[in-house]
Formats: C-alpha cells, sequence, structure tokens
C-alpha cells in the first residue's frame, strides 16, 4: 500500500486509487508507486479486472514539475526511462483495465489513461499532452499511444499545440470511448470491469496480447501469435465449459471458472 496510490479490491475488480492532493500530480514517488499497484494487480489471480480512478475531482493533471524544473539531461535520462517502464508496466497488466477520469487528464495524466484498455470520461473531462508549452515533449509514452489511438495527424496536433480536449472532442477522435456525467465516472468504469470480471480470464488474456502485440508485427507474424493463442485456449476449463454451455444452453449462458 502506498502513500499516494492504493490497491483497493472488492470482488474480482480492483480499483488504482491515486489520491495525492490537489491533483494527482505524478512524482516519482506516485510513478513507482502505480508500478508496484500494476505489478500487484498482474501478480493476484484473483484480481480479473482494474479500475484506474483519481477521485471525483481530477484523474491527474501531470507531472510534478516542480519537482522536473531542476533536473538536468542527466538527471532526465535515468528519470525518464522508469516513468516509461512505469507506465509500460500498467499496459503490460493481462487483464482488462478501464481508466475512470474526471476533472483534468493532461501530460502523464493523459499518458497514464493511455495505458488502460478503454477510458471512460466524465463529460466535463479535459485531457490532452500540453508538454509542449513547457518546451519539451510527452514522454511518457504520449507520442506513441496517442499515434496508435487517434491516428499521426491529430495527435501531432495535440502534441504541436499542447491544446486541450474537451469530452466530445475525446471521443469523436477515439481518445475517450465512453463519455458520461461526472458523478457517474466510476460507477460506470465499475460496471465495465465486472462485465469484463465474470468471463474467461484466460482467452481474454489471449485477445489482449494478441491484439496488443499484434498490432506491432506485420499481418503474418501476427496471425501466426493469434492461432497459436487460440489453439492453447484449448487446454483450459473455460473452453470446455464454454463450448458445452454453448450446445445445451445457446450462446452467453456460460459460468466462467477463470481457469
Amino acid at each position: 500500500m502506498g502513500e499516494f496510490v492504493r490497491l483497493e479490491v472488492d470482488g474480482a475488480v480492483a480499483t488504482m486509487r491515486l489520491d495525492r492532493p490537489k491533483m494527482n500530480a505524478l512524482n516519482a514517488q506516485v510513478q513507482e508507486e502505480i508500478r508496484a499497484c500494476a505489478e500487484e494487480a498482474t501478480d493476484r489471480d484473483e484480481i480479473r479486472a482494474v479500475v484506474i480512478y483519481g477521485g471525483e475531482r481530477v484523474f491527474a493533471a501531470g507531472a510534478d514539475i516542480k519537482e522536473m524544473k531542476d533536473m538536468s539531461y542527466v538527471d532526465m535520462l535515468s528519470r525518464a526511462g522508469r516513468l516509461q517502464n512505469a507506465f509500460s508496466t500498467v499496459a503490460r497488466i493481462p487483464k482488462p483495465v478501464i481508466a475512470a477520469i474526471t476533472g483534468y487528464a493532461l501530460g502523464g495524466g493523459c499518458e497514464l489513461a493511455m495505458c488502460a484498455d478503454f477510458r471512460v470520461v466524465a463529460d466535463n473531462a479535459k485531457m490532452g499532452q500540453p508538454e509542449i508549452l513547457l518546451g519539451v515533449i510527452p514522454g511518457a509514452g504520449g507520442t506513441q499511444r496517442l499515434t496508435r489511438l487517434v491516428g499521426p495527424a491529430k495527435a501531432k496536433d495535440l502534441c504541436f499545440t499542447g491544446r486541450f480536449v474537451e469530452a466530445d472532442e475525446a471521443l469523436a477522435i477515439g481518445l475517450a470511448d465512453v463519455v458520461v456525467p461526472t458523478d457517474q465516472v466510476y460507477a460506470e468504469a465499475l460496471e465495465m470491469a465486472g462485465q469484463y470480471a465474470n468471463g474467461p480470464a484466460v482467452a481474454i488474456r489471449a485477445a489482449k496480447k494478441a491484439i496488443d502485440e499484434g498490432i506491432e508485427m506485420d499481418l503474418d507474424a501476427a496471425l501466426r501469435l493469434e492461432s497459436t493463442l487460440f489453439g492453447g485456449l484449448f487446454a483450459t476449463e473455460d473452453r470446455r465449459i464454454g463450448m458445452e454451455s454453448f450446445v445445451k444452453n445457446g450462446p452467453g449462458k456460460a459460468q466462467f471458472t477463470g481457469r
């Protein structure tokens, strides 16, 4: 349990809760606590889905600029790698991950949100990569994950200008997946997580791996990866349960065990 980031587990769903008043600024300590929580969520088999939540007021307003402003080139050479690794640990959680976004998700906050599989966004939220306004560029995956989500032209626009994106535009360009009123954000994310948590955990893990790794491969290699993962699922209990249930009761009625 970290000082500013904790993992709250309720049944099969875990919430990675950011709690560093006032704006959840992502200093080095918070980054390391995020990494530790992501590793715990990965390792605990009873956790089947994860929600990342910064509270009712703000998701995360970005890096701690007070901490960063006096860092030298040499300082940042070592820090940048650890920052990317912390966020990549979130992206590699082999379970569905939903970011529940209220208020601001800017800079590092937006980069953290993009590590999730889905983003539930408040209707008054603002997202963006404003690092250019500080004379730098995104350094925790922003140029890469944003491009993969919204395409290179829109990513360049956001990174070149540093402008904020409101919820309706975020939804239109693919940066948000669902937009709801602020007071419904966390509940909506939990509902999504619960739906995935009741699914066949090994198959969901395989689907996530196939999509996330396959998109970086040429098509032939990605198809081989898919075929291997598909075949491997025939060793699981959930595959047997799912197919037997389909034959007896039709689709969508299987009660999976996660094995």
